[in-house]
């Protein structure tokens, strides 16, 4: 990156007060026009959430995700990440499908696979990195040439923090963000700047004595308000662990295979939530809503090619057989689980083979206890 700068540096004072007055709804009204639902600025001064992440970290909370350690507190300083980094320009996008307010009901529906609703397009990294840089390049067709660089969950960043601090809505207990006009439904990408751009206003927190999120996830991996305890929240369990998957934690797991969301769906604010206006993140139909026997079907090339493009490859095959074989598990008995179960034995990995044995004597349970025919 270049020095900061300053843009009203070489103009007169009237001039340059007029230039700020009006750059930050140009930002905004970029944003909107590129597909953004809002967009936001703040500075970097994250000194508060990185006293919250240092306890967080030394309390192990991240689990096998050394990666958080590892960063340092580049993920807290952006200007450590980016060198000359003095403003940051938060951007937010809706992913709700036209369907949420059924996604709860899903859940109770034993032999469907139930993918956390964010992944079931296409991959948002790709999506908003795209609109990012087109938002970079209208701001320097603007004010010039500056040091910048864009990011969409790529980096060891703050990101809610951020958002926070540029008005995009404010980190609940369960620590996503919510906004209170649109609920918590949607995307986060950044960009840092060696800008000095005028902040938009901080948002307030609006969670007040409500605590649902608290009392309704699945695992209790919401230990304290603002502490989520990753170790056993089903999103890292689903996603980011590669190891098998604690046994305590499989029955409170249920059908959900690939994330969870319970914690949003619970969330009073988001019955405001809007649909997305994106059509790259409309749900693809051989992931939303599968029965389980036939995604347990696929092979691994039917994998590949049936998540190619959406943020679930990354956890490849293993993952998601062993994902699938726990909610197999905990599904209503059936001999076609059965015989799904007891036919991928050996096919895939030792780690698959412990989850396919636990399901297989869930079933077994579930078969002793089972009303019989008269």
């Amino acid at each position: 990156m270049t020095a900061s700068k300053d843009i009203s540096n070489h103009l007169e004072p009237s001039d340059a007060n007029a230039l700020q007055t009006h750059l930050v709804d140009d930002i905004q009204r970029w944003g909107q026009e590129l597909g953004f639902d809002a967009v936001g600025i703040s500075n970097t001064d994250l000194s508060d959430h990185e006293t919250h992440l240092i306890r967080w970290l030394e309390k192990g909370f991240h689990g096998a995700m050394d990666y958080m350690e590892r960063h340092g507190t580049k993920r807290s300083r952006p200007s450590e990440l980016l060198d000359g980094t003095i403003s940051v320009i938060s951007a937010r996008i809706d992913y709700a499908p036209k369907d949420i307010d059924e996604s709860e009901s899903v859940l109770g529906q034993a032999q469907i696979g139930y993918i956390s609703r964010y992944a079931l397009g296409r991959d948002y990294h790709k999506v908003l990195r795209k609109k990012l840089k087109a938002l970079a390049t209208k701001l320097q067709s603007k004010v010039g040439p500056f040091g910048h660089r864009v990011f969409t969950d790529s980096a060891p960043i703050l990101e809610k923090a951020l958002a926070e601090k540029a008005g995009l809505g404010w980190i609940g207990k369960h620590s996503n963000l919510i906004d209170s006009k649109t609920g918590s439904w949607f995307f986060l990408g950044e960009i840092y700047l060696d800008l000095a751009l005028p902040e938009t206003q901080t948002a307030s927190n609006h969670c007040g004595s409500c605590q649902r999120c608290i009392d309704l996830c699945p695992t209790q991996a919401i230990v304290a308000p603002y502490q989520v305890d990753a170790r056993r929240c089903i999103s890292y369990l689903t996603i980011e662990l590669r190891d098998a998957i604690p046994e305590e934690f499989r029955r409170a797991m249920g059908n959900r295979i690939y994330g969870c969301d319970d914690c949003q769906l619970v969330c009073p604010w988001n019955k405001f939530a809007q649909h997305s206006r994106e059509t790259d993140f409309t749900p693809r139909a051989k992931l939303h809503d599968q029965d389980l026997l036939i995604l347990f079907s696929w092979s691994e090339n039917e994998f590949l090619s049936h998540t190619e493009g959406t943020a679930i490859r990354r956890i490849g095959y293993a993952s998601w057989m062993r994902n699938i074989a726990v909610a197999l598990g905990n599904a209503n008995y059936s001999e076609s689980i059965v015989k799904a179960l007891s036919q991928r034995r050996k096919k895939i990995n030792e780690m698959v083979d412990e989850h396919i044995d636990w399901a297989l004597a869930e079933q077994s349970i579930k078969k002793a206890v089972a009303p019989q025919p008269e």
